[in-house]
């Protein structure tokens, strides 16, 4: 890797939320992500971007658990991840899918899924205002069965938002929808990310979509960082 290219991953916003050391992962004789260490600040959006194979989603899967690092560690407000019971790191860091697995039933069950895992119940006013944010008032009692993909993306953006995460992933999440559906959840994102102050963690095939929404991008190639910066610095160059 070359260094003076790749940065030390440090953010120059201010608070860290999320921050990697030497994240690493092995499985067989195979290094998916080598040695990444990067920090992502309150209210950032950092973008991951690759060729296919870089292990951006493998990436994404370590920085709530999904996998398990091989090595490194993942800091938490300062506080290694391990420390922190799987559920509660989960709700801290939530993550959407490239698709929406939503659960049969009704948005509004769907929405509450979270508090009700705790044993905490949502409040209807609550599930409304979420329902609102997310541009679907109205749609509590609505199936899931019955949702556009957009619509679907949204409910899963707003279940995720119900557990008050510090830290938000998104896994291409935009990658099944049409283009007017993509600019409605990106929007979203952009406007959830800055009215809660949360860190935001994106893994795209789009560079144009990187270019609208991250603040920085970082580039992965064979697993490991090759670059990261400003994201018109890094496409530029790229």
């Amino acid at each position: 890797m070359d260094i003076s290219r790749a940065g030390d991953g440090g953010s120059p916003r201010g608070l860290t939320v999320l921050e990697t050391r030497n994240l690493s992962r092995r499985v067989g004789p195979r290094l998916l992500v080598q040695e990444i260490n990067i920090q992502v600040s309150a209210g950032e959006i950092l973008a991951v971007v690759g060729p296919s194979g870089a292990g951006k989603s493998s990436f994404l899967r370590l920085l709530n658990r999904l996998d398990e690092p091989t090595a490194g560690t993942v800091l938490l407000k300062s506080t290694d991840y391990h420390s922190i019971v799987p559920r509660e790191l989960r709700r801290r860091v939530g993550m959407v899918m490239q698709t929406a697995f939503l659960f049969p039933g009704t948005v509004a069950a769907n929405i509450s899924f979270g508090p009700r895992q705790r044993r905490e119940a949502m409040a209807s006013a609550r599930i409304t205002a979420l329902l609102e944010r997310v541009g679907l008032s109205g749609f509590a009692d609505r199936d899931v069965g019955h949702l556009s993909g957009g619509e679907a993306q949204r409910v899963a953006v707003a279940r995720t938002l119900a557990n008050d995460p510090e830290v938000l992933l998104l896994d291409e999440p935009t990658s099944a929808l049409d283009e007017s559906s993509v600019r409605g959840v990106e929007e979203l994102v952009q406007g959830v990310v800055r009215e809660r102050r949360v860190a935001c963690v994106i893994v795209t095939h789009n560079r144009e979509q990187a270019a609208r929404l991250a603040d920085r991008t970082m580039v992965l190639k064979a697993g490991r960082m090759v670059r990261i910066g400003a994201t018109g610095e890094v496409l530029h160059d790229a």
